[in-house]
């Protein structure tokens, strides 16, 4: 059986950069009107819409002219992800007036619900999935009674105006309409479908799942080991891929399994250092320079809030499915250097958008107003609690290090399990059990594929068996209350090379942190200066080239500094 996943109220978070971003993107959205929200909506259902208008993307123009105007592009389409983060926000925190919230935003939607949106929607499949996800997330983490007859509501009206089947991106499928009716993204559609069969919605969305399964041109040959990723609008495509692990989730299908394992080895093979991936929203061609020449052509790197979205269901599915930790490596690593250091989400919509791996990188919001990288962040920043920690029936799994405290039942014990240290700066990390009663379970540890003579003590004494790289390790005993374990991962600078074809250009790594130069120009440095780099701060190295001082950070704390991703070395 696949690992399962603890309950948002299961984990708590102290004082953090993950706790932070979700109290700021919650503040954010309880600020936003109701009247505010459901604007576009009353408005293209030919309905008074009182209240302010939120502008950006979220705006309805019904003169929207895509080769000029962005605001207007995409109106409504982040509803239903801020919905969902709310009833997400609500199983966190068990605040009475965000539950409340969720069910009357819910109840003000449905009085809007007409065929007119979704025919005057740029993104009918695309609005329509956010919609599904958040009126689920409405009835299973914030009780909702009503959330399915509205869900019913909501299918039986976009059905119309939906295609057929999955339609990949660019391809015509709404006949006299401009070219920017071309990027809906249907072929995201199965997961939330699915998991809205799985919530008892009815057997229709199973078939609708199954009616928008990209398997033709997507899925098909990416499970016969067939790179077709090249042209693909990244961050979609990426987010597909949970559709197919919910096909195998749902249906039992070993095809989707294949399809979703291979897909995600192939964008490991195009990603940066820092595990994004996607430059100007488009992946490539194996074999090619489009990644590489990325570095110099374009600031737009990698799609931050919604590509961690995506990047996180797919490795968490994986996770479960497989119990391989290197799925944890890399959403460990897409998490503290990328995501994490997005900039605060603004009420007036300025919101983060790329991440920026140029040689002359800036940190910096996007120009777009309210775009779909706000409908993300909430989201993965209420997912960093259920990526930490997944259970089976002999255990636990600590798949994310990071301060935290996890409280669960296992047989007729109350545990629970409390994480500190300062990892991934230190290298020390210290799991403190509570039990009501002594329980024999599996602590299981991820161990990172990087780490190299990791050591395990519990209860102070230095635990005999070997610990492996790249596997969870797993402690079996009666855990009794007060019992400690001390995991030891050293933490040693290393250099990864871009790819096989540029040696000399490498970024670098401490434990799982890109290490980025701050610097106002592409640095030439030698291998041996950046191996020596020494620490002169808590998050700030130095190393030294031509009698220069470059310092190095972390994503987290590069601010509003100049910096690049890689370096050019200049021996080899």
């Amino acid at each position: 059986m696949p690992l399962a996943e603890f309950g948002y109220s299961d984990v708590t978070l102290p004082e953090s950069l993950a706790e932070s971003q979700f109290s700021d993107t919650l503040a954010v959205l309880m600020e936003i009107s109701d009247d505010s929200l459901l604007k576009p909506f009353r408005q293209m259902a030919g309905q008074a819409a009182p209240g302010v208008d939120l502008g950006g993307w979220y705006h309805y123009d019904p003169n929207y002219d895509w080769h000029t105007q962005d605001s207007g592009f995409a109106p409504a389409c982040t509803f239903g992800q801020w919905v969902s983060a709310l009833a997400r926000a609500y199983a966190i925190t068990g605040r009475a007036e965000i539950r409340d919230r969720v069910a009357r935003l819910n109840r003000l939607y449905a009085q809007t619900i007409c065929g007119d949106f979704y025919d005057k929607n740029r993104f009918p499949a695309y609005t329509y999935d956010k919609l599904v996800l958040g009126l689920m997330d409405s009835r299973r983490l914030a009780g909702d009674p009503d959330a399915l007859t509205i869900l019913e509501q909501t299918t039986k009206t976009a059905l119309p105006y939906l295609p057929a089947h999955a339609v990949d991106r660019e391809l015509e499928w709404r006949p006299g309409r401009d070219q920017s009716f071309r990027w809906d993204e249907s072929y995201t559609c199965p997961e939330n479908l699915f998991l809205a069969y799985q919530q008892g919605a009815g057997e229709r969305y199973r078939d609708l799942a199954i009616r928008f399964l990209d398997d033709q041109t997507f899925f098909d040959p990416l499970a016969r080991g067939e790179n077709v990723l090249a042209g693909k609008h990244a961050y979609s495509y990426v987010n597909s891929l949970s559709s197919a692990m919910q096909a195998y989730l749902t249906l039992g299908s070993e095809k989707h399994l294949r399809a979703a394992r291979n897909g995600f080895e192939m964008l490991m093979a195009q990603s940066f250092a820092t595990g994004g991936w996607g430059p100007d929203e488009l992946l490539r061609a194996p074999g090619s320079n489009d990644v590489f020449d990325s570095l110099s052509k374009t600031h737009n790197s990698f799609e931050t809030p919604c590509g961690s979205y995506a990047h996180f269901k797919l490795t968490r599915y994986l996770l479960r499915v497989t119990r391989d930790s290197r799925y944890g490596d890399s959403m460990e690593r897409v998490m503290y250097n990328t995501v994490l250091g997005a900039k605060p989400m603004q009420s007036d919509g300025h919101a983060f958008y790329y991440s920026d791996y140029n040689f002359e990188g800036r940190r910096v919001y996007s120009n777009h107003g309210w775009p779909c990288c706000s409908g993300t962040l909430p989201q993965v920043a209420a997912d960093y609690r259920i990526n930490a920690y997944f259970r089976d029936d002999e255990g636990v799994y600590v798949n994310l290090f990071l301060p935290s405290i996890l409280r669960w039942r296992q047989g007729s014990s109350r545990l629970s399990l409390k994480q500190t240290g300062g990892y991934p700066l230190e290298e020390s990390i210290r799991i403190e059990v509570r039990a009501s009663a002594p329980e024999l379970l599996s602590l299981n540890l991820r161990i990172p594929e990087w780490s190299q003579d990791a050591s395990v003590r519990i209860n102070g004494k230095r635990e005999a068996k070997p610990v492996q790289a790249g596997r969870f390790h797993t402690i079996r005993r009666n855990w009794k209350d007060g019992d400690y374990v001390e995991l030891e991962l050293p933490i040693k600078l290393r250099l990864e090379p871009f790819d096989a074809a540029h040696p000399q250009t490498v970024a670098a790594l401490r434990g799982p942190l890109v290490l980025f130069p701050l610097t106002h120009a592409k640095p030439r440095i030698t291998r041996k200066a950046l191996l020596e780099s020494r620490r002169i701060s808590s998050q700030l190295w130095q190393c030294s080239t031509d009698g220069t001082a470059v310092k190095l950070t972390p994503f987290v704390a590069v601010g509003d500094s100049p910096y690049t991703t890689y370096v050019e070395t200049k021996d080899a």
